[in-house]
């Protein structure tokens, strides 16, 4: 009887709904770019009903080209090619068309976006040019986890209520013009702009142009101006690593080098793997000799990715200048004391701020720190776990599989499937993580999205239970196993298994370099199919020799069991039939 009572007293209930998860079912995705797109798509797979507002008319986002900037969206200037690879930026459950180039034109991304949305028919959840004014938690938020969303559209405001909400607008939409760090700009006799702003070369015909910084976008405007403009100069404080699309053997370069095998090795080596990368960019042209060098090591920023750059410096088009100290009337004065006269153009590629102005004031900050999100998508100091930031990390790769993961993870989470530790177990997390990005990546203060992408994907795909099997794989299907160790971390690695589970994964990857070699087939070169078989087997069998070798010396002076496993795989992979070398 007194159990009876206990049980459905008012304060057993209070507190059993304090602790108990409260189910999600409607949630308010905020952009259709590609991580609305597959928040939709996440939200679907696990049967909750989600609302997408996109403030213009199309899907997109980022790699949708805009004559007209508008203030508060991306935006990308008409050359953009995409750095990621096609099967690399691929989502996990949708290849790429093999007639698709391996870099795409962003508007031949957005056909693939296209493609996306209208195979799990995305379109008909979204809602063209309704714009987000703000996202309130209810007043019972404590308990209900609720969120109060206001919108506008044709001038008419609603406000909707939602269990959960994915926030999926990117951080390139608050352009960082850091006005006060150039003394005089402000007096310029000529036009600054933000890269933000910049659609195209035309009008830069016969002028002088300084673009300030060294990132993608500030490579990317140099050479594109370079081509028109009487001169540019391309500013910059610390350098940078450039490297090319184009990879070993003309492969696209983001798939060599990017396994979880080559990842092992980078965390085993990391200054023999860094030095020896640092050596081979410097063999393709010398970044000392074209004032590149930078004082870091590879790994410690995004090298800027450029397959036009070293051609523009070699033939004086475009000219490397140290940061800019002052600027008086037309003349900008640099740190090293030179002076350039008659600029015409000053093009600011320093990034942008990030900012979301419909959240709350300070919903993103914690602990002192002016970033505080747990695993980058779900802030600290909620009662609720329901609101979730997607895409909203950078890295050495492609975005999409990144964005995806967290789309699959945070849906979990809506649903009760999973569960976030204690708010002081990922305060120490998000620490731990901050300290050690620190200790690797340069100016992480000013760059705090920066994540490593295969253990970054492998930590949420370990919790949804999707990250491969990799043992199992090599003993059950070695061919496969070994696509997944050896061969580039597509995304399709993430379906072969748990939830989500996606029955033409396995077909993917066995097929994914059929789809890199197809756009090249534009004049058949005669080949010898043996011979290639060849050469892939014996490479492949020489690597594994090689690191296992390595492996087996530097594990007599560790303790750890984890290195003994290449040798094993070696040895399975020795009795494996010559068929299983190929690529088919």
């Amino acid at each position: 009887m007194l159990h009876t009572f206990f049980l459905f007293s008012p304060q057993y209930y209070s507190n059993f709904c304090k602790s108990s998860i409260v189910m999600v079912r409607t949630v308010a995705v905020i952009g259709a770019g590609p991580s609305g797109l597959t928040s939709i798509k996440g939200c679907l797979e696990e049967g909750l009903e989600p609302t997408c507002f996109e403030s213009s008319d199309d899907i997109g986002g980022l790699w949708r080209f805009k004559e007209c900037v508008d203030p508060g969206r991306a935006n990308i200037y008409q050359s953009v090619i995409i750095n990621s690879s096609k099967e690399m930026m691929s989502y996990s459950d949708f290849p790429p068309p093999a007639d698709l180039p391996n870099n795409m034109h962003h508007t031949q991304l957005l056909i693939y976006l296209r493609l996306y949305a209208e195979a799990f028919d995305l379109l008909k959840h979204i809602q063209f040019q309704t714009a987000v004014l703000s996202v309130r938690q209810r007043p019972d938020f404590h308990v209900s986890g609720q969120w109060e969303v206001e919108t506008e559209r044709s001038g008419h405001r609603e406000t909707l209520v939602f269990d959960a909400v994915m926030v999926c607008t990117g951080h390139f939409t608050q352009p960082h013009l850091p006005l006060s760090d150039f003394p005089g700009i402000e007096e310029f006799e000529g036009k600054y702009l933000h890269s933000w702003e910049y659609r195209s070369a035309e009008g830069l015909q016969g002028k002088r142009v300084v673009v300030v910084g060294i990132g993608n976008s500030g490579g990317d405007i140099a050479v594109d101006a370079s081509r028109i403009a009487e001169q540019v100069y391309l500013s910059t404080r610390r350098g940078a690593w450039v490297v090319s699309r184009v990879g070993e053997g003309g492969l696209p370069g983001d798939l060599v080098g990017t396994s979880r095998w080559d990842r092992l090795m980078q965390t085993l080596f990391p200054s023999w793997i860094a030095s020896s990368i640092e050596n081979k960019v410097n063999q393709i042209f010398n970044h000392r000799l074209y004032g590149l060098q930078p004082k870091h090591g590879f790994f410690a920023q995004i090298p800027v990715v450029n397959d036009d750059l070293p051609g523009r410096i070699i033939s004086g088009r475009v000219l490397i200048k140290p940061n800019i100290r002052e600027v008086r009337g037309s003349s900008v004065v640099f740190e090293d004391g030179s002076v350039v006269d008659k600029v015409d153009v000053v093009v600011f590629a320093t990034g942008y701020n990030y900012n979301y102005p419909f959240l709350p004031s300070g919903l993103l900050a914690n602990s002192g720190l002016p970033l505080c999100l747990y695993r980058h998508v779900f802030p600290l100091g909620l009662a609720r776990p329901s609101l979730a930031i997607v895409g909203f990390v950078c890295n050495l790769g492609a975005i999409n599989p990144l964005a995806e993961m967290q789309a699959r993870w945070a849906t979990r989470i809506f649903k009760g499937l999973l569960t976030l530790p204690p708010e002081k177990a990922m305060l120490q997390d998000i620490k731990r993580d901050t300290s050690t990005l620190q200790n690797r990546f340069a100016c992480l203060e000013r760059h705090p999205l920066q994540v490593d992408h295969i253990p970054y994907l492998d930590s949420m795909a370990k919790e949804i239970g999707v990250r491969p099997n990799l043992l199992w794989l090599l003993l059950t299907e070695p061919g496969l196993g070994l696509r997944v160790l050896l061969g580039p971390c597509t995304p399709y690695q993430y379906r072969l298994r748990g939830p989500g589970q996606w029955d033409g994964a396995r077909q993917a990857i066995l097929t994914q370099w059929e789809r890199v070699a197809q756009p090249f087939k534009t004049r058949i070169a005669p080949q010898e199919e043996n011979k290639i078989r060849f050469s892939f087997s014996l490479k492949l069998v020489l690597t594994m020799s090689g690191t296992a070798i390595l492996l087996t010396l530097f594990s007599r002076h560790s303790a750890s069991s984890v290195l003994s496993h290449p040798a094993d795989i070696l040895a399975k992979v020795c009795t494996l039939p010559e068929t299983m070398w190929g690529h088919k």
